[in-house]
């Protein structure tokens, strides 16, 4: 499987190219960026025998056979529908959309043209994610009755641009953030958020975007879930609990892209550390990714997923703008 980079992106320079690499047959073969003179010092740096500017060309091209999105947020929906009409399989990053009836047209089309289609929510990669989930799943800390996560982080000055000023190209630490707490949220708890309440602020780092939200949300279950996300905290460190009726569990310095961070349970008979491997997030995403393109399993984010995520996000927003609760709009997702 011969791959196209859409988007000369940092993420895919640090993490998805040895990723796809790392798979068994799979290789980058393109990668597209807006300049031409980026495009090709970005292919030369990476080892990437080809460099475009034009979309079309790179899905005509009938050697590649899937395509990795990570240009800005405004441009997913477009990028994929092209990509899926070409037959292309297709892994995006989050969040998939600007709206949800877009992320769930993306999705929909995807399977009526029989390719297979993901979200790249890498957390739910994690060992330590999976090792929470099963613990959880095992019913170890008895019925869940509230979790918390906690995702501020300073936002690095090479990522900064678009994602603290740009709202026109998706920017925000809601959909930057947030949609990863969703997913999380999703993934350990098995349930689906029903409503949610939140507050947002901007703190001067750019202008025209929120770059800090909390919010609490009412599950299914009776569990309550409460979250924060900021680009703004140099030192606040990240992490998630779970609390239950015979135990909690206690994880920090999981909510990252490294295999790293602490996860402790605790219940009547003590503290007791939670081991987990540290295999590569994005290894194992595309491990599941061409999995699912053999047609063994599915991706470990499906696009059902990024639909969900997304519309908890939007519900965020919505509520943190008008002051209210805000019940969440999947959008009909699977």
């Amino acid at each position: 499987m011969e791959w196209a980079l859409i988007g000369a992106s940092t993420i895919a320079k640090d993490y998805v190219i040895n990723a796809i690499r790392a798979q068994d047959g799979h290789s980058v073969r393109t990668v597209m960026s807006s300049s031409a003179e980026r495009g090709a010092q970005y292919a030369q740096e990476q080892s990437i025998p080809h460099s475009h500017t034009d979309l079309d060309a790179i899905l005509a091209d009938p050697d590649v056979g899937a395509v990795y999105i990570s240009t800005t947020n405004e441009k997913h929906f477009p990028q994929a529908m092209a990509a899926i009409a070409a037959g292309k399989h297709v892994l995006c990053e989050k969040p998939l959309a600007m709206t949800i009836e877009d992320a769930v047209t993306m999705v929909r089309a995807a399977e009526a043209a029989g390719v297979t289609f993901a979200t790249n929510h890498h957390l739910r990669c994690s060992s330590s994610h999976r090792a929470i989930r099963d613990v959880v799943a095992e019913g170890r800390i008895g019925r869940v009755l509230s979790m918390r996560i906690f995702h501020a982080v300073h936002l690095p000055p090479h990522l900064q641009g678009w994602r603290i000023n740009d709202a026109g190209a998706g920017g925000g630490v809601i959909p930057d953030i947030t949609v990863h707490d969703a997913d999380v949220t999703r993934f350990i708890l098995g349930e689906e958020p029903v409503n949610v309440v939140a507050q947002m602020a901007a703190s001067g780092m750019g202008s025209g975007v929120e770059d800090s939200a909390m919010s609490v949300w009412s599950m299914p279950s009776g569990a309550m879930v409460m979250t924060h996300e900021s680009f703004t905290h140099p030192f606040a460190g990240s992490g998630l609990e779970v609390h239950g009726t015979e135990g909690s569990i206690f994880a920090s310095g999981v909510m990252t892209q490294q295999p790293v961070g602490e996860i402790t349970l605790v219940n009547e008979e003590g503290r007791t550390a939670l081991p987990y491997s540290n295999h590569d997030l994005y290894v194992q995403g595309l491990a599941d990714f061409a999995g699912a393109i053999r047609g063994e399993g599915q991706p470990a984010g499906t696009g059902w997923d990024g639909v969900k995520a997304l519309a908890i996000a939007h519900a965020v927003r919505k509520s943190a703008e008008t002051g209210a609760r805000e019940a969440v709009n999947y959008g009909g997702a699977a």
